[in-house]
């Protein structure tokens, strides 16, 4: 049929569709947003199978394949899977490599609802233990005969404890298991788990990889097996970052090393600050003499001691309500790692669902404040968290 014999209807779905010209080098990667890429025919569709070339967004896409060439570079694996989010990268990773009747020990500080997913676990037939993986006499022990995988963070959430990952390995892989560690608060540029042997990382590049605050997503790095067994559960069970948050973060990630150096060394100046003011009862950050990890940190760690850290004042609901309203640099919210600082308070957020007597065992008391530090000037946010607890200098009534 004679092109110019098309209907306006049907012009109107085609013109301006297809790119004419070159337009393969742009110096900014272009982001695709289209759900499906058309073939010729059969022979170039099994091609395109045969090459694992681009057929349907949730299988794969070139926004998601690029970021997953940084992450695995970054990382140091041999590749990895881009996720809607950090939990999402998180339920997919286990459920690649567990099987009903397998065994979990994990630490017992970790994000309140990685806690809910591993005990959720066991609905599948797979049980959980909690312990402290600080103690590796304990981890020792309390490996089972169907110990599949040890999970842990490399900076607990809140309580910012850290764990000597080349040890895990060395207990996980000598009981045949894998250790999988989040690395979501340091970054691969303070520490890479897997040079230190882990089997699995995982990211939430929703936080300090993107930095913006603006995007959803996470990934996974291992060895091809793993990434494979994983990749198709992700395909069926959807869990796909979508192309715009993919194609963000990669946009946010290039100057990560830039804004996570600068938020480690804020991190490390608030921290010392707090540390001398009368009104806070403890800090919790690796960079301070007295974290009781402070030795380890500087033996695994590079560059800095993370971005993130946490700190104990009085447990009094009116005072600490109102040193949140005095602050003026540092806003409440429901994230961590953006480029401005943020807090938020465990009980009432992360750690919501965590019974009263299990979180108090964790160290996580009402007063416990989450300080994710932004790379505003540091002398600001001294100054802003100083005038902030002069809050209680008045006198106050304590929450029993």
């Amino acid at each position: 049929m004679d092109e110019k014999m098309f209907s306006r209807e049907t012009e109107i779905l085609n013109k301006g569709a297809y790119l004419k010209g070159r337009a393969d080098s742009p110096e900014a990667a272009p982001l695709y947003l289209t759900t499906a890429f058309n073939v010729e025919d059969l022979d170039d569709l099994e091609d395109m199978y045969s090459v694992q070339g681009y057929t349907y967004i949730r299988t794969r896409n070139p926004n998601r394949n690029a970021l997953a060439e940084l992450v695995t570079y970054l990382e140091k694996g041999e590749n990895s899977l881009i996720f809607s989010c950090g939990m999402a990268a998180i339920s997919t990773a286990l459920l690649s490599i567990l099987e009903q009747g397998d065994h979990v020990l994990s630490d017992k500080t970790l994000y309140g609802e990685t806690i809910d997913l591993l005990e959720g676990l066991s609905k599948f037939g797979i049980s959980v233990t909690f312990i402290d993986f600080t103690n590796l006499e304990e981890v020792h022990n309390s490996i089972q005969p169907n110990t599949k995988v040890l999970y842990t963070e490399t900076i607990s959430n809140p309580m910012i404890t850290i764990v000597d990952i080349e040890a895990l390995a060395a207990i996980a892989h000598e009981n045949k298991a894998k250790l999988v560690v989040d690395n979501t608060f340091t970054t691969s540029l303070v520490i890479r788990p897997i040079e230190k042997g882990a089997d699995i990382t995982i990211n939430s590049l929703t936080k300090f990889a993107n930095g913006h605050s603006d995007v959803s997503v996470g990934s996974i790095t291992a060895s091809e097996e793993i990434i494979k067994k994983a990749y198709s559960l992700q395909v069926l069970l959807g869990t796909t970052a979508n192309p715009f948050d993919a194609w963000m973060c990669q946009r946010g990630m290039r100057t990560m090393d830039l804004r996570v150096q600068k938020q480690m060394d804020n991190a490390a100046k608030l921290a010392k600050a707090l540390e001398k003011h009368p009104n806070v009862l403890k800090v919790h950050h690796p960079s301070l003499d007295g974290h009781p990890q402070n030795e380890l940190a500087q033996k695994i760690f590079e560059n800095g001691y993370g971005g993130m850290l946490s700190f104990e004042m009085p447990n009094n609901r009116e005072k600490i309500n109102e040193f949140m309203r005095r602050l003026k640099i540092a806003h409440y919210a429901m994230t961590l790692g953006g480029y401005r600082t943020t807090i938020s308070h465990p009980v009432s957020s992360s750690h919501y669902a965590v019974p009263e007597e299990e979180r108090l065992k964790m160290g996580i008391t009402f007063g416990l404040l989450r300080v994710s530090v932004g790379i505003e000037s540091p002398d600001d946010l001294i100054a802003d968290f100083s005038q902030a607890l002069d809050v209680f200098n008045e006198e106050i009534s304590y929450i029993k």
